[in-house]
């Protein structure tokens, strides 16, 4: 705990030293995309994409698992999308998922072979972007083209992040 309590105490003299002017993240909110992820402590969207503070509006849930739309009983997950899509006017929205995930470990467990696991973690992922474009805010945008989704899959032990392209029905390299 000392060591994260020592890196918020210099976290000014950091972001000074690689210029950041804080000031800036007083003004109006306008972050460039929407990540959502899993919460797994080895997945981070900022260091990832190399993001500055203000540009990415990060989601992070167990497994990174985005709940259907259910009218009758909102989510934080669904009022967080919501937020980003409505208020935030995000243009992308990326769903990425993460080799070595315990949700998906768990899901396939019985199963051996890490091109299952593989191919599981790529499958997960492109559930979550379905379940995200069911949402009534997010199905217009899709349509007037004004909002795009991605699927992208990190890869934990080598660093690399994949997109899903649907032409080739394969998770590329970026």
């Amino acid at each position: 705990m000392q060591y994260l309590i020592d890196q918020a105490r210099v976290f000014r003299a950091r972001a000074a030293a690689h210029g950041l002017d804080l000031g800036l993240n007083t003004q109006a909110h306008r972050p460039r995309a929407m990540f959502i992820a899993c919460s797994d402590a080895r997945m981070v969207p900022a260091l990832v994409m190399g993001s500055r503070p203000g540009d990415l509006f990060e989601l992070r849930t167990y497994g990174g698992l985005i709940p259907h739309h259910n009218p009758q009983g909102p989510t934080a997950e669904s009022r967080t999308v919501e937020h980003a899509v409505r208020d935030l006017e995000v243009t992308d929205i990326i769903v990425c998922g993460h080799s070595h995930c315990a949700v998906v470990d768990a899901a396939v467990a019985d199963y051996d072979g890490p091109s299952l696991v593989t191919a599981a973690g790529h499958w997960h992922t492109l559930t979550q972007l379905d379940a995200l474009s069911g949402y009534p805010c997010v199905k217009p945008r899709l349509a007037d083209r004004t909002l795009r989704l991605h699927a992208w899959f990190h890869e934990i032990d080598t660093g690399a992040t994949l997109q899903y392209a649907p032409l080739a029905s394969a998770f590329l390299p970026l």
